[in-house]
């Protein structure tokens, strides 16, 4: 099986009924409906409605990344559905990948998080048109071995960089994870208007906390077991990597209350261009991720926040509490959102963190 990256839920849910399968492998089900997304979301507990109503789940196939997603279909893959995140919308739309979807079809359109929806070349282009719909949103924050690490020596995302952590850190093999945290540790949270001068600050920063690493870590399971087994104890990961650690039995949390803040992305489902299967189907799988009912299994179960305002507000305030969404609005008032940076500018950073990984 090749690397399962990007938003990967390790543990097996509904006695069994959730399988994790090998990127680029499909699980076949209702042909009518091809969702190209990141492994792990085949769980039928994201869309029991659409089962009900079709006797089956949408097929599935799988990508590792959202670069490998996107070449697939630029060289002619087909499908209906795709699932990328806040940092490639544009990218995608702007290649001629996608087609524009219909909000009116969409049940719920109007409830999904207002500070979402704000976010720059997200959902709508500078025209009004709706190009995507964000559902799945959360974290990459600090993720600690509370027996290991002391809280006070944590505050600051500067600690990735201290030396009394050498050889026991571990960041994403992920440009944009990297340059958030970077971002943050400088002081910008707005990584869209970065100069060359903060460029050069914060890559300089990578470089310090590339002294401390011990692992870049690709995906979820490798840092869980990372973290979990002791091979690292300071960590900057995505939600889930808490999540899985501690129904493990680990002693590890995340920390979102650093000085500088923690770094959000949102993804969530566009529509593409030459979609093969049927339009009503596509809808219908868009209404029933949407529904509210199903935000209580995301935070719960994956630690991730849920698009649906409405579906957030149903879900049990004590479950809120524990995986830090208690209070919405404040949460989204402190943090760098993924959004898409300057094409010139992200190119920058994929070189230079090719250079910083190997140690120049």
């Amino acid at each position: 099986m090749r690397e399962l990256t990007r938003r990967l839920s390790i543990k097996l849910a509904l006695g069994g009924a959730l399988f994790v399968s090998a990127a680029g492998l499909a699980s076949a089900a209702d042909k009518d409906l091809v969702i190209f997304d990141w492994a792990g979301y085949e769980d039928p507990a994201f869309h029991p409605a659409y089962a009900e109503k079709h006797g089956d789940s949408p097929t599935f196939t799988f990508f590792g990344d959202e670069d490998e997603a996107f070449e697939k279909i630029r060289s002619g893959f087909k499908a209906d559905l795709g699932h990328p995140c806040s940092q490639s919308v544009v990218k995608w739309r702007e290649a001629g990948l996608l087609q524009p979807l219909d909000p009116a079809k969409i049940t719920g359109w109007k409830d999904i998080n207002p500070g979402i929806m704000a976010m720059k070349n997200l959902a709508t282009d500078e025209n009004g048109t709706v190009w995507f719909m964000p559902w799945d949103w959360g974290n990459t924050a600090v993720t600690y071995n509370t027996e290991k690490v002391d809280e006070k020596d944590i505050q600051s995302l500067k600690a990735f960089a201290d030396p009394k952590f050498e050889g026991r850190v571990s960041i994403g093999d992920n440009v944009d994870d990297a340059y958030a945290l970077a971002s943050l540790a400088i002081g910008l949270r707005d990584w869209t208007q970065m100069t060359d001068e903060q460029f050069s600050q914060a890559s300089d920063f990578l470089r310090q906390v590339h002294k401390n690493v011990r692992l870049y870590w690709t995906d979820t399971t490798e840092i869980v077991q990372a973290i979990s087994g002791g091979e690292v104890d300071l960590a900057w990961a995505w939600n889930d990597a808490a999540v899985q650690s501690a129904a493990g039995g680990a002693p590890v949390k995340m920390k979102r209350d650093t000085d500088e803040g923690i770094s959000t992305w949102v993804c969530g489902y566009v529509r593409y261009k030459d979609a093969p299967g049927s339009e009503e189907k596509a809808y219908d799988y868009l209404n029933a991720v949407n529904d509210p009912a199903t935000a209580g299994y995301m935070v719960g179960e994956w630690g991730y926040g849920h698009a649906n305002a409405k579906g957030m507000a149903s879900v049990d305030p004590a479950m809120l509490e524990e995986k830090g969404y208690a209070d919405v609005d404040k949460f989204l008032d402190k943090t760098l959102f993924q959004t898409p940076v300057p094409a010139e500018l992200k190119q920058k950073m994929i070189a230079e963190f090719e250079k910083i990984k190997a140690g120049y």
